[in-house]
């Protein structure tokens, strides 16, 4: 190291690539035989919102529910303490035209039903509907949304930096997104439209704080004079170390105030993103960092190109 009161990031780096490439390769397996557990946006079922006057008292609506036949119902919190969604799978015995139509009158029908077994006010917020075929659509679209992000993000940083730090920047967003989805695959946590937002925000976070940290390395090459390319990314991410916490810390207490307070909708949400900020920052200093190393950046790589005729030295 070239200052003794610097971390070595780069002295563990070969470590945080072997459990980088155990996390991805886990993840990907969990995702190929476990696959994601979809929620009703991907899939086909019918969604009732209701609003009760008091407290709701989930057990009650379950029990109410299972007592009428509703054996296959989801009852989860929604937005507050007195409003509920009931989530029903799809009644394969109804032509797929008809479903549409049937939702509103499932709607009512369930709020008739707790409405009668409860001693609250009980009103029916919506129903909705939603496709397998409209499911299948949106989770393809996302998929492909994602990838095209990734791909103008590779041009953008190979034309604001250089190419072997757009393979990087890639290679650390893709290691980001593959190991938030293999542990919502894992643990079996719903994924659904608000989840996938929130993987394309990991995208814009994880991407931002790896510009801060390839903007000063790129500056501290062009600069230093001395020290080997392991040494300057070390000096670099040191620079940029408190900026990197103190961002993470700020941006982890909001999100755990939305995920304890926000209610179901949000929940999701809130856990993607939290596990992406987490993963995001330590991709930002052992993988995109550590690409450009094993990739042999130097500094003829990022020094600005003299125009023809100019002064080298910048000397008259």
């Amino acid at each position: 190291m070239i200052l003794g009161r610097e971390v070595d990031f780069m002295g563990v780096r070969k470590i945080a690539a072997v459990i980088s490439a155990a996390l991805v390769v886990v993840s990907i397996l969990a995702l190929v035989f476990n696959s994601l557990q979809f929620g009703l946006d991907f899939t086909a079922g019918t969604s009732v919102r209701l609003n009760y006057s008091d407290t709701v008292i989930l057990d009650e609506v379950n029990e109410a529910l299972t007592n009428n036949g509703y054996e296959d119902a989801v009852v989860v919190s929604f937005g507050s303490d007195r409003e509920i969604r009931v989530v029903l799978p799809v009644d394969e015995s109804i032509e797929v035209v008809d479903q549409a139509a049937q939702a509103a009158v499932v709607g009512e029908t369930i709020a008739s039903l707790l409405s009668a077994n409860s001693a609250s006010e009980v009103t029916l917020l919506g129903s909705d509907y939603v496709s397998a075929k409209v499911g299948e659509e949106l989770a393809e679209q996302g998929g492909m949304g994602m990838l095209v992000a990734l791909g103008i993000i590779m041009v953008y940083i190979a034309v604001r930096f250089q190419f072997k730090f757009s393979v990087g920047a890639v290679v650390a967003l893709a290691h980001d997104v593959i190991i938030t989805l293999g542990i919502f695959s894992i643990f079996g946590i719903e994924f659904n439209l608000n989840t996938l937002a929130a993987m394309l925000a990991i995208i814009g976070y994880s991407l931002n704080d790896t510009i801060v940290v390839s903007d000063r390395i790129r500056e501290n090459f062009r600069r230093m004079r001395k020290g080997s390319p392991v040494e300057m990314v070390n000096v670099s991410l040191n620079q940029t170390l408190s900026r990197t916490i103190i961002t993470s810390f700020t941006t982890l207490l909001v999100l755990f105030s939305v995920l304890l307070i926000g209610g179901e909708t949000t929940q999701g949400f809130a856990i993607a993103l939290i596990i992406g900020v987490v993963i995001g920052t330590y991709s930002s200093i052992y993988i995109a960092s550590n690409v450009i190393l094993y990739m042999n950046v130097t500094r003829e790589d990022l020094m600005i190109p003299v125009k023809e005729g100019a002064d080298p030295e910048g000397t008259v």
